[in-house]
């Protein structure tokens, strides 16, 4: 089942009530409207469908029974800062029922096991940067020669070199164009697409019993989403490419607007190609962390990434 993904960025007082979350606007609870049409603006979700939530204005008030419920159906709440940009993820402690075992033979996992999954993930992520170029109709030979010689643990830093040739090709109006996350527009698109799309990541790693902390080749002690930020990395070019299509569209985007973060909110229902069949990213990346949680088992030696259709 696919989990909603639901953006906030108006004032709004969130609660709970019978699994249900309950939205109220502020402006009407606090007017002497009648009591019948304030009822009529009260909105209920089932939280069991709900996979991911953005507070994204400082004036959202929302109940410690309402976060306890949210965590407990292993959805990922995601806090904004001033400029609108994903500043903080809460996630459940807790979201497999043998998670014990999943974290010792997590932690346990060895080191050659770890360079081979990154191999994999290095390879599955730059072939999918090739297939956003080849869209763009930017050559791609050198891409997949790089794909193809991407050893253990990436010893020749391949992702790196590809990096390099693909942000400098990925946006053809934009010559001068430099990723970086405080960077100019269209950074601000990523930043959020990419924000939207680790959130999901992590849920689903907790989901599959796995620590988001521990990562198979990210290590930054200040990281408390290693393995979220690993496993993202071949799920990048999907943003990319969606970006692209906003651009595209001939829309201008200099500030991140609500009609737009509604555009990005969508990227968990867009399709990718996994194990040969068509799937949206949110079931894909289950897919992902699932085969992930059996190679750190011992059950198998490949992570099932996906293909950019």
């Amino acid at each position: 089942m696919i989990k909603r993904t639901l953006c906030f960025s108006n004032p709004a007082y969130l609660s709970l009530k019978d699994a249900q979350l309950v939205i109220k606007l502020p402006e009407v609870e606090k007017s002497d409207v009648p009591e019948s049409f304030k009822q009529e603006t009260i909105r209920t979700i089932p939280i069991e469908d709900i996979g991911v939530v953005v507070l994204d204005h400082k004036q959202i008030t929302i109940t410690q029974g309402l976060l306890e419920m949210l965590l407990e159906n292993n959805c990922a709440v995601i806090t904004c800062d001033s400029s609108h940009l994903p500043v903080g993820l809460m996630l459940p402690l807790c979201g497999n029922t043998t998670q014990s075992e999943r974290f010792r033979n997590q932690i346990e996992a060895s080191l050659p096991l770890k360079k081979q999954l990154w191999q994999q993930t290095i390879i599955a992520k730059i072939e999918n940067q090739a297939a956003v170029l080849a869209i763009q109709g930017v050559e791609i030979r050198n891409m997949q020669t790089w794909a193809n010689d991407v050893k253990s643990g990436d010893s020749d830093n391949l992702e790196a070199r590809a990096a390099v040739y693909y942000w400098k090709n990925l946006f053809a109006d934009r010559p001068n164009f430099v990723r970086d996350r405080e960077g100019d527009f269209p950074n601000a698109l990523l930043n959020y697409g990419y924000a939207i799309l680790r959130a999901i990541v992590a849920r689903a790693l907790v989901t599959s019993g796995l620590l988001p902390t521990f990562g198979i080749h990210h290590r930054n002690k200040y990281n408390a989403y290693c393995l979220a930020d690993d496993i993202m990395e071949p799920y990048r070019p999907v943003v990319d490419q969606y970006v692209l299509k906003l651009l595209e569209n001939g829309n201008s985007y200099y500030e991140i607007t609500n009609d737009l973060k509604a555009q990005l909110l969508t990227i968990p229902v867009l399709d990718v190609e996994i194990n040969g069949k068509r799937s949206p990213l949110m079931v894909a990346v289950g897919l992902t962390t699932s085969s992930l949680q059996k190679c750190y088992a011992g059950e198998s030696r490949k992570i099932v990434y996906p293909k950019l259709l």
